[in-house]
């Protein structure tokens, strides 16, 4: 019976194992197999993108896909994890989480124990292994919005002042690694998740003014932050400079026309689009497939919003329905702001496009968001749903006896 049970466990923390699946709310399954298709299909690009980088590096074409590939597993057994564990108790250890990135993000400003990648510290290396703590915290700000502002009537002030000041030490530690993009993503995802909750406008309108007042106070401070803002105003003022990136990216997007140039056959990606296979994956994904593909991209997002909307609006309780909301600000508007930075409708940023770009950190943090709108899912419908076949033979006695008695009488 032991053994059993062991073997039953194991089976619920691997995605293609768990038959449980076919009980869940027809919400919970429709986000799953889209988030499987979201994964697939980046896979698919982050092979592409990154294959000549990896060649001309690593002399293995498939360096960086193979180690992508370990992360996806890694995440993966996490992600089935939280799909099968309640809610209430991944709510009461985030905060444990959202501490220890905390910590580890003030770690990354320590000369010597931060790893730079484009003069901004944001990495600690454990071993082989890189952590980037402002990735990973994404989904445990959500987690520890949701439940402070879900609850904020019933919390006294100084549990509100405490957190809210957590939240600035977040922002304020990742803006000074710098990481202007993901402060800001970090930022409007806690403001909108506050807004969904339906705090006082006062409140609102002093944060919102607070956070674009920090924005262009960074923007002032940091030369390369104002650089970008002004080559993402006129990019061939100085193709060759700072507007090169932007540049290239735009080149790949516009080479795609209607149908793309074909999987595997970019341009770009041979050493004219730097960072093709993070910052600027979507401007490959876009001359492979083009204007059809990016279409079709903007669709399964689309789709997701809604389904997430959908899980936010049957919610139990109004923690679970800002979880639901939170994730979908993430996901999704994480992914429309890279779209937007390479295409050229916002200012160049290091955004990672969730579930394309080449990163376990951000691997992780993405199908953990995608985890945690499935459990709500789950927990919004479970009531409702019936099996199709009972695997207990009790039960189906009990059913055929009531049926009997009711049609005797």
């Amino acid at each position: 019976m032991g053994k059993l049970n062991v073997f039953t466990n194991l089976r619920r923390i691997i995605p293609i194992f768990d038959h449980s699946v076919s009980s869940w709310a027809l919400e919970a399954r429709l986000l799953r197999w889209l988030t499987f298709i979201w994964l697939f299909v980046g896979l698919i690009m982050l092979f592409s993108a990154s294959y000549p980088v990896a060649d001309a590096r690593q002399h293995d074409g498939l360096y960086y896909f193979k180690r992508q590939i370990i992360w996806v597993l890694v995440s993966l057994v996490i992600f089935n994890i939280i799909v099968n564990l309640p809610l209430r108790k991944i709510l009461g250890i985030s905060h444990w989480f959202l501490i220890l990135f905390l910590l580890l993000i003030f770690v990354t400003l320590i000369p010597g124990l931060g790893k730079k990648a484009f003069d901004a510290a944001r990495w600690i290396a454990i071993g082989p292994i890189p952590i980037q703590p402002s990735e990973l915290i994404k989904p445990f700000l959500v987690l520890q919005s949701a439940r402070l502002f879900g609850q904020w009537e019933r919390v006294s002030w100084r549990i509100r002042l405490t957190w809210l000041g957590i939240f600035g030490l977040v922002l304020l530690g990742i803006l000074a690694q710098p990481n202007l993009s993901t402060t800001a993503l970090c930022g409007m995802t806690i403001w909108l998740i506050a807004l969904a909750a339906g705090l006082p406008y006062k409140y609102l309108g002093g944060t919102a003014f607070g956070g674009v007042l920090l924005a262009v106070l960074s923007i002032s401070i940091k030369e390369y932050q104002r650089k970008r803002v002004m080559s993402f105003l006129n990019p061939w003022a100085d193709a060759t400079g700072d507007g090169y990136q932007l540049v290239q990216s735009l080149l790949a997007v516009g080479s795609g026309e209607t149908w793309g140039s074909g999987f595997g056959f970019s341009q770009q990606k041979l050493f004219y689009l730097p960072i093709q296979d993070t910052d600027f994956i979507f401007a490959v994904f876009a001359e492979e497939f083009g204007f059809i593909g990016g279409v079709v991209l903007l669709v399964l997002l689309a789709i997701f919003a809604t389904l997430a909307l959908v899980v936010a609006l049957r919610a139990k309780t109004p923690v679970n329905r800002l979880v639901a909301i939170g994730v979908m600000i993430l996901m999704v508007g994480q992914s429309l702001l890279h779209i937007g930075v390479a295409t050229g409708s916002l200012p160049t940023t290091g955004l990672p496009l969730p579930m394309f770009s080449y990163g376990g950190n951000s691997m992780i943090a993405s199908l953990v968001s995608a985890g945690l709108l499935i459990r709500v899912a789950r927990e919004s419908n479970e009531a409702e749903v019936v099996p199709l076949r009972s695997p207990n033979p009790d039960n189906q006695r009990q059913r055929r006896r009531f049926f009997q008695r009711n049609n005797t009488k």
